[in-house]
Parts: structure tokens; sequence; C-alpha cells
């Protein structure tokens, strides 16, 4: 064994050795060699486990191919691209929506050079970083002013911070919703030092359940939008007009956390009719708040728009400085509102929309391309066929409506659906796919179509990782 340990290459030896590799040469010299350490230990601990037997294994050029790809995996960056085949448009784990070109290349031009971030170019003097977005957001929804936050928990934070800090704000009951990550409603209202007042029963509130509440202590009137759930059968709900016309009585302004939100009706795409902004502004809502990196497809922020008199109101908050945006999410929101001004254009050109409103052709079309690339790379070591399913739009938004779609199963011989899965995780770029009864299934309608023969590739890797380990 001694013997053995004497013929490991040295550090120096192994450096001298990947130089050739111009993509390893160029990474950090300390994180190479650190990868370098881990690799020889790793054949230190197999000298004394026996599975390292012949001296011959261990000369540079026989552990080379090896070292030079646990070197590239390990010194891959932590945040890394991955393939989405789960279906699932906007997953918030897998980073949300997918920006617009127009977006991305906004985004580039903003951090590749200076900006007129705060510098108003007609006066020569400080300017608003808001003013970028407040008027393109204003002429879309119809609201008199907007202010963008960092996303919607802020929003929903600095609106009630700012119009009801110690005072009640009536919601009902059966909007106290829990979003990802253990979010609530209450504990955010909480924190901006409003206080809760509910009403109503948990599926069933009515008008004089809020006006009941109404005292001398209310700042507001609350509607939250139940985005990531749905209640059914013997329930109801206060209507945005109901809720205007009572605030009207009583002087009170009329809140809404429209959660997901929406500029643009899908009730055509076989979803159902979810308001979208611009109908809440018109129908009356003094404030509004909704994300930006869910079903409208931009960056993440919160948008909030509404009155004039309330929107200044909360601009000047010092809370205001803390949950600003960057001038990286003001050249993606703006980029990707420019394209609202046309719904056709943004339904085309906005990655989210046009995959939520895909039409079965086109799906049908894009399951077959992919059938084709994954049978092209696996050969006959892999039953693959097309299959009807369903995708879901994801983040919050429609809960309980799938999206119909033809989905792509792989079935590859001695090799479970579980295994497949996580031996995807690790090939390059990583492949998120989904299993169903224990089949192993690709959803076309999140991978673009440039990724669908990158998607046969990895699952070629995968399927070469696990034939070597066995």
């Amino acid at each position: 064994m001694s013997t053995l340990f004497r013929h490991l290459p040295s550090v120096a030896q192994v450096l001298a050795g990947l130089d050739a590799d111009p993509d390893i040469a160029a990474l950090p010299r300390p994180l190479v060699k650190e990868q370098i350490n881990d690799f020889l230990d790793i054949c230190r601990e197999e000298i004394r486990s026996g599975v390292i037997v012949d001296a011959a294994a261990l000369a540079l050029p026989a552990l080379m191919p090896r070292l030079t790809a646990f070197v590239r995996a390990r010194s891959r960056p932590h945040f890394r691209r991955v393939l989405n085949a789960t279906g699932v448009v906007i997953h918030t784990n897998l980073g949300r929506s997918v920006l617009a070109r127009a977006a991305m290349e906004a985004v580039a031009e903003a951090c590749a050079h200076y900006s007129n971030c705060e510098f108003d170019l007609t006066t020569g003097k400080r300017g608003s970083r808001y003013s970028h977005v407040e008027k393109i957001l204003c002429d879309i929804t119809g609201a008199e002013a907007a202010l963008v936050v960092n996303n919607n928990a802020a929003a929903v934070l600095i609106m009630l911070e700012t119009l009801a800090r110690g005072r009640e704000v009536i919601v009902s009951r059966g909007q106290l919703v829990e979003i990802g990550g253990s979010f609530r409603i209450p504990d955010v209202m909480a924190k901006s030092g409003a206080i809760l007042r509910e009403v109503g029963a948990t599926n069933r509130t009515h008008i004089q359940d809020y006006e009941r509440a109404i005292g001398d202590e209310t700042a507001a009137l609350m509607r939250v939008h139940t985005s990531n759930f749905r209640m059914v059968g013997f329930t109801k709900e206060v209507s945005l007009p109901e809720m205007r016309a009572l605030g009207d009585r009583y002087g009170l302004p009329v809140i809404e956390d429209l959660g997901s939100g929406t500029l643009c009706d899908l009730a055509g795409h076989g979803l159902p009719g979810e308001p979208t902004v611009q109908q809440v502004v018109a129908q009356g809502a003094d404030v509004v708040s909704f994300s930006g990196d869910k079903v409208l497809g931009g960056p993440q922020a919160g948008i909030i728009v509404g009155r004039k008199e309330y929107v200044e109101r909360i601009k000047r908050n010092p809370l205001n400085r803390a949950v600003r945006i960057d001038k990286m999410t003001l050249a993606a929101l703006e980029a990707t509102l420019r394209l609202y001004l046309d719904m056709d254009t943004a339904r085309r050109e906005v990655p989210t929309l046009r995959m939520i409103t895909a039409s079965q052709d086109s799906l049908r079309s894009k399951a077959r391309r992919l059938a084709d690339a994954v049978r092209a790379e696996l050969g006959d070591t892999a039953g693959v066929a097309m299959r009807k399913g369903f995708s879901r739009v994801g983040g919050g938004a429609f809960p309980e409506y799938d999206l119909p779609g033809t989905l792509v199963s792989v079935d590859v011989a001695g090799i479970s659906a579980e295994s497949l899965r996580e031996a995807l995780l690790n090939t390059d770029p990583p492949l998120v796919a989904r299993i169903e009864d224990d089949t192993f299934l690709l959803d076309p309608r999140t991978l673009a179509s440039s990724e669908l023969k990158l998607a046969a590739g990895a699952l070629r890797q995968a399927v070469d990782t696990i034939k070597d380990k066995s």
C-alpha cells in the first residue's frame, strides 16, 4: 500500500498536465489546486479500501481523463443553467420566468455601460429611477402612479407600513393565504406594524362583515387574491366594486394584493378569467400590488400601481430605500413592459406567455422533435413514446387548472425512473423532469426549441454515467 501511495503524482505534476486543457487553465489557480487535492484524497482512500491495487492506474496519463472530468465538474459555478422539462412554466425553484430576448439585451446593456439610472437627461441633474417604468406602467394599467420594489412581499409590506402602521386593516378570513417559503399575509402585516382585523368565516364573507368591523382605528380595507389555492362549494367573497362603494362611504382606501397578477387576459386559452391589473384598477382599487416575474414574465419585482396620492406617500417612505430595485431589474422590466404595449406582441415575445398559450399542434410538433432527438441519442436501449398529459402555469397562478399538452416518456432498460432522475441532476447542463406512476416524463412545453437536443444529450450523459457505475 505504501508503494502505491508513492506512485501518486504530485500536485505540481497534475497542474502541468491540466494546463493543456484551455478551459481548466483559465480557472483560478487556487480553485484548481483545491480540486486536485480533493481528487488525490479520493485516490488515497481508494488505495486504502482496495479499489486501486495496480500502480499503473496511478500514472498521470491513466488518471488524467477521470481527473479532468472531476476538476471540470467541481469547478462549475454553483448558480447554473438548468433545463426545465417539468412542464411547470413559472417554476419558483428554477428561477420563475424566463426573460424575453429584449429584456436580456437590456440587462446586458445596463451591466456593460454606465446609464441614466438616476440621472435626468433633460435637466442634467439627479433623476428618479422609477421614472423609467412609471409612465409605461400607468399607460398599460390605467393607474395614476406607479412604483416598483424588489418583490411583491416587499410591495405589500411597504403599502401597509405607509398607509396603516399602528392602525387596523380589515381582511377576509378566507384570504389570509400562505405563499411559498411559509410567508403568510398575517406575518407580513405584523411586520408592517398594521393591525390585522379578520372578518367573515373561512368560506364565506359578506359586505356586512366588513362594515361591522369599521371603527375609529380602521385605516384600510384589503383584498388578497388567493393565487395558490381555491375554495369551492358553499363560498362567497365580496367583490371589488362592493368594497369600493364601502370604502367611499367611510373614506377608506381599498388595497388589492393580486399576488401573481397578469396584464394579459388568458381566458381564451383554456384558463379561467383571472382579473387583470387593468380591470382591478378600473374597478376602483386605490393601490394594487403584483409580481413582475410570474405571469407578467419579467424580472423579480413587486409592482405597485394606483391613485397618485397613495403611491406618492409610499414613495416617500424611508423603507423604500431598503426595498428598491437595481438597474438590471429596471432595464429588464422596462423592456418587458414595452412588449405589453401590444398584447399580440407580448404573447409572441414573452416566453412565459408563449409557453402558457402554446397551441396543441405546436406542442405535439415539439414533442415529436424531442422524441426523435432522444431516440437518436439512446437508440435501441430506450423505449421512447409520446402521450397526452398536462402542464401547470406554476408560480401560484391558476392552481387548479391544467394545461393540456403532449409529453415524452423515456424507459431505459435496466434503469429505474428515479435513478434516471437523480443522474440527470449531475449532467451538463442538469435536466429536471418529472415522474408519474413510475414513468419518466419530459414535458416539451417548458423546453425551448433550441434545448431539445440538449435535453436528449443530457439523457445520454445520465445513462452513460449510470452504466459506468454499474
